[in-house]
């Protein structure tokens, strides 16, 4: 592909604050891969977004996300908010001529596995100057947050219930490691107190009420640190993978942590994996919603696909 002039967003708190330090080696390693590029650290929660619009306004065709899944999150959302898009229905044509590439660096590399991009920066930054482009889906869900209806984009998965209590308790949690065990430490921690919640599932125009544990709503194939939470899904399918797990309980999805990191959790007698491109959830008790890892608010909740919406280098 033709490499333009780069912006590249660096967090430096990605990956449990190691991402700073290993800055000065993948900042290196662009060079030397033949990436012209200028840099900006990101200060806050949110702070990548703002540079990669006003990137995008300012004419850079090229945004590089240096972080974890809720960094590419980030920019994901400020070059897809750059171009117009997020409501139901659009079409490829409101697709976005920003490309964005990834240096994964963070915790989980959840979005990495799933389209395939080396999670060491040594690979990544490689492929930045000799990768091709592809076109991937991109999901929207509709939340409430303090009084106030909100959208945000995702790349990689999104849900309520279990998943997002546990997002919540990783994000209060100090910062140690990286991959599965901030997860998993997370996990098991809202154990102790959570509680399934009963709900009302739209889809199709079908309404279905039951008890769960935790919706997946998967554009890419793993969530939570590796978990193969959607192993039928693919990023540019034209399709949401919905992973509703069931009225589980606590012993049970102990039991089963080793069939969802392999993938094979559908067997299981409550849990079902289906597809679709627009999902709606309510329920009359609480529940939170996350967006690929990150605590976004509360239901009611909608989800639904935006097809072939941004171009990444793979």
């Amino acid at each position: 592909m033709s490499v333009p002039h780069a912006k590249v967003i660096v967090n430096p708190v990605a990956g449990a604050y190691a991402t700073r330090r290993k800055w000065p080696r993948i900042s290196r390693q662009l060079a030397e891969s033949g990436l012209s590029f200028d840099y900006q650290y990101t200060e806050g929660v949110g702070h990548a977004t703002e540079i990669a619009r006003e990137a995008a306004g300012d004419g850079y065709h090229y945004l590089v996300a240096v972080g974890g899944d809720g960094t590419v999150n980030e920019v994901a959302n400020g070059i897809l908010s750059s171009a117009g898009a997020g409501t139901a229905g659009a079409s490829t044509a409101g697709a976005s001529t920003v490309t964005l590439g990834v240096v994964n660096t963070g915790t989980g590399s959840d979005f990495a596995r799933s389209i395939g991009i080396p999670r060491h920066y040594a690979g990544a930054c490689s492929l930045l100057v000799n990768g091709q482009t592809a076109l991937i889906d991109v999901g929207v869900v509709q939340y409430q947050s303090q009084g106030r209806s909100l959208r945000r984009f995702f790349v990689n998965a999104a849900g309520i219930g279990f998943d997002a209590a546990a997002a919540q308790t990783t994000e209060r949690m100090p910062k140690f490691f990286n991959g599965t065990i901030p997860y998993l430490a997370g996990l098991f921690r809202t154990l102790i107190s959570y509680q399934n919640k009963s709900v009302a599932i739209t889809v199709r125009d079908q309404v279905e009420t039951a008890r769960i544990l935790s919706v997946v709503v998967a554009n890419g194939g793993y969530f939570g640190g590796g978990m193969h939470v959607a192993p039928e899904a693919n990023l540019a399918d034209n399709q949401l993978d919905v992973v509703v797990f069931g009225d589980l309980g606590k012993f049970d999805l102990i039991r089963s942590l080793p069939m969802i990191y392999r993938g094979t959790h559908g067997r299981h007698p409550k849990v079902r994996i289906g597809k679709a491109t627009r999902i709606t959830i309510e329920s009359s008790e609480r529940f939170l919603v996350q967006a690929d890892g990150e605590l976004l608010g509360e239901g009611p909740a909608s989800f639904w696909l935006m097809p072939a919406m941004l171009k990444v280098v793979v």
